[in-house]
């Protein structure tokens, strides 16, 4: 009796093992089909044309490298400034969305009004609601304000996108802030203002999230770009990029460099605060 006892215990801990060393090898054949294309046009955008035509799935070799592609990248169009352009696009947009989210959120959280409730579900709504349904009425908003063709017009479009989002994820934080916190702040005399800047440093996971989850839709975006800011001196990196594959459609090393360069910066800013994100989400959830 004894013996059977232990034998299914031992069945039942082994149970997990193989289960979890499922969902492992599940995860890692994943990850090797979503990163494959990526490392293909990474590989290739360093090889001549011929070898990207002889052997597509060969890493480079000292044969086959070449970074003629990249020469005429830089050669023809000016990647430098897209590159500038979307940066301080994406950095003032994701420090707008924090900051003024942030407040909106410990406003909703902290303090009980008359439309408390409303004014979360409106802007919920925002969430579900796609920005570019307003496409039109946005392009005539900018034209009035004579904000086309300036990093203002999508800064504004971008951080009205990411405010939704980051409200209705950072109240949830805010609320999580314990009480007796603030309110020993408010017995030394600190103001409202205080208060928040005092609760900020406890909701970092939530805003690093809200960071993550606005950047990357900012950084690849081509829609608001093409129609607010197709000028030379405001264009992105993704509409610099598409508007040089339409120019270089047979030159497949200038074509291929040019993704890697669009894509390489926003996967290296992924990984550094992919952690923080997922810390983000755990967090929020757990608690």
């Amino acid at each position: 009796m004894t013996a059977t006892t232990a034998t299914t215990a031992n069945r039942g801990r082994k149970r997990p093992r193989v289960s979890i060393a499922g969902i492992h090898i599940a995860l890692f054949v994943y990850t090797m089909v979503a990163l494959g294309p990526v490392l293909l046009i990474v590989m290739n955008s360093l090889k001549s044309r011929r070898a990207i035509f002889d052997s597509p799935f060969a890493f480079p070799t000292s044969e086959t490298f070449s970074l003629k592609g990249y020469e005429t990248v830089f050669d023809r169009a000016a990647f430098e400034k897209y590159f500038l352009n979307s940066i301080v696009i994406t950095v003032v947009t994701v420090a707008a969305v924090i900051l003024f989210g942030a407040m909106a959120a410990h406003a909703l959280a902290e303090y009980n009004f008359t439309g408390n409730t409303m004014m979360g579900l409106y802007l919920a709504v925002g969430v579900m609601i796609p920005i570019r349904l307003g496409t039109v009425s946005i392009l005539k908003l900018m034209v009035k304000l004579g904000l086309v063709n300036t990093h203002l017009s999508l800064i504004l479009v971008y951080t009205a996108m990411g405010l939704p989002l980051a409200v209705f994820i950072l109240s949830q934080f805010f609320r999580q802030v314990p009480q007796s916190l603030k309110d020993a702040a408010r017995i030394d005399g600190a103001g409202e203002y205080r208060i928040f800047w005092l609760a900020m440093p406890l909701i970092r996971p939530g805003l690093a999230a809200v960071g993550v989850f606005t950047m990357l839709p900012v950084w690849n975006d081509l829609w608001f770009p093409l129609i607010l800011a197709p000028g030379e001196s405001t264009k992105t990196v993704t509409l610099g990029a598409q508007v040089f594959l339409g120019q270089f459609v047979s030159d497949w090393p200038s074509v291929l460099a040019a993704l890697t360069l669009a894509m390489i910066p926003i996967l290296i800013l992924y990984l550094i605060f992919s952690r923080q994100m997922l810390r983000g989400i755990m967090s929020g959830a757990i608690k």
